[in-house]
This record gives structure tokens, sequence and C-alpha cells, in this order.
């Protein structure tokens, strides 16, 4: 049985260098000269890297976001007729914020093998050295271009304990931190820059006082930053004290509640609920009987106070 799958006709799918040459491995050249077709996102980088590794004469089509639907028939052909095809990224490991996914299930779904051939990875390259907590992490591919867009995305890991990475073009990488710290708060982070390659450099900060100069900024960045801890929760005494301020200026107890929730870190709707209704006044305490279901109180928000 292991025979027979070994000898299956395959999807190779080949990581390939960040930067350096020296990168791609044996194993990885070996599959690239066997397979009768290759797969790219930009054909002309992957016959720029073939030229270094000295391999020759492969058939190399474009495999993009616009046409992968479209090259899952061609693929499926090939391996139908006992063939192998190797899909590459641009640099790294495919499917790794680069296409693919589409393609890799439709062969599963046909009973095709599919085998990764693995290598450089950008995240992995960056959490390996850029001395923050490498796990768990999360990653987030390429951020979106609009800032509301970018806020949801960092709104989902708020409060889970996890390492974010993302990749992120040099123009844009610091408005994408300042909206990072709207929402995450004073956490570390580490730009990995140019990896691999000549210019490598590691560049790190707090999200509270980001001093970078955007001009400096050249070259392919990943961007991580730390996990939550509990500093970044906003205190007790704090909440407290926003609560008694909202109850000066006549709010009620579900007003109080609705705009604390979109100002603190920390804090769950139902948390602060209760924090109203023990350091209510009588008036509060007959008002909060009145409130009813509190599903529609928001859960953490934003927070506005560092």
């Amino acid at each position: 049985m292991c025979k027979t799958l070994l000898s299956s006709p395959t999807l190779w799918v080949v990581a390939t260098p960040l930067g350096n040459p020296g990168d791609f491995s044996p194993r990885a050249a070996e599959t690239i000269v066997k397979s009768v077709l290759i797969l790219a996102e930009d054909t002309r980088r992957a016959r720029s890297l073939f030229q270094r590794v000295d391999i020759s004469g492969k058939k190399i089509v474009s495999l993009h976001e616009h046409n992968e639907q479209d090259r899952i028939s061609l693929v499926l052909d090939k391996l139908s007729r006992g063939l192998d095809v190797a899909l590459i990224s641009d640099a790294g490991t495919p499917l790794i914020s680069d296409p693919g996914y589409k393609l890799v299930r439709a062969c599963h779904e046909h009973g095709f093998r599919v085998s990764p051939v693995p290598g450089p990875c950008a995240p992995i390259a960056a959490l390996m050295a850029c001395g923050l907590p490498p796990y768990p992490f999360t990653f987030l591919g390429f951020l979106p271009r609009k800032r509301g867009e970018i806020k949801k995305i960092f709104q989902i890991w708020e409060h889970t304990p996890t390492t974010i990475v993302f990749f992120e073009r040099k123009n844009r990488i610091i408005s994408s931190l300042h909206v990072a710290y709207e929402v995450l708060g004073p956490r570390p982070f580490c730009l990995a820059r140019e990896l691999t390659k000549k210019f490598e450099q590691f560049i790190f900060g707090n999200l509270d006082k980001i001093e970078l100069d955007e001009e400096k900024l050249k070259g392919e960045i990943t961007a991580v930053i730390a996990p939550a801890t509990e500093k970044t929760q906003t205190s007790l005494e704090d909440v407290l004290d926003l609560i008694e301020q909202n109850r000066q200026n006549g709010l009620r107890s579900r007003e109080i509640v609705r705009k604390i929730a979109g100002m603190v870190r920390g804090w769950s709707g139902k948390e602060i609920y209760k924090l109203v209704q023990s350091t209510g006044s009588k008036r509060g305490s007959q008002e909060d009987k009145k409130m009813g279901s509190l599903e529609n109180i928001p859960k953490n928000k934003p927070n506005l106070m560092s």
C-alpha cells in the first residue's frame, strides 16, 4: 500500500527561498526536476530562481488569485495521466498568504495525492529570531487595506493570549501598528525585514511608542506582536471611577454599561454590569430591574485608555 501511494501521481507543494538561494533544499530541487508542470504566482520570478539553482527546461504556468479556478482542470488532467505537478510560491511556503488552497482541495476531492516539500516560511522565520513568545501564534496573512477592516481583525484576537503575525507593506505598516495599538494596547512588537537576505533586520518597539522611519522600511516586512498580558486589562479602580463619573452625569445603568464597555479592555459587559449593581444606589437598583436582558450589551471593544 505504501509503495502504491509513493508512486501515485502527486501535486507537490514546494517551499522556495525567502531570499537566500542556499535555502532551496536538494529535495525541493529534485521535486521540481521530476515534475512535468510548475505552477507559480509569478513565472518570471520562478524562472529566475531556477536559473540560480541550475534547473532548466521546465514548463511554468501562472497560478494566482484570478486564475486559480481555471488552472484546476489543467492540473487534474496532468495527474490523471500519471504525471507529477509542483506548486511553488514566489518566496517561502505556498498557501501561506498565497493562492493554492482551492487547487489543493480539488486534488484531494478527486482522489489525487498532495504532498508538501517543506522549507522556508516567513512567519516561522520571524518567530524563530524575534524573541517574542513563539506559540501559540495566529497568522493573519496580509492585512486588508481599509482601516476599519484592520480594526475588526485585531478585535477578533484582542483578548486571546496569542502572538499575532502578519504581512504588511512598508507604506502602510506604521498606520497598521497605530490601529493595533488602539485595539490591543501597549504590546511589544517586532518587524522582521528582508528575512534571510543581505540586509536582514529585526526592528523592536512598543505599540504605545512607535518610532519608525518609513523611508528606511524597505523590502518585505513580517510583523510580530506579543500576546496580551494581565497588564493590558483596564484596572478595577479605573473601571469603578468610570462608573461613578457616568452615574454622576445622570446615566442609567444600561447606558453606563454600554458606554464603559467601549472604553475599557479586559472587561465583558456582564462583568461591568455586576460592578454597576454592586456600587449602585437604590435608584440604580430599581433601574437595573427594568433593564431586562443583557444580550445586547457589547462585549469588549477597543480600549481608548492606555
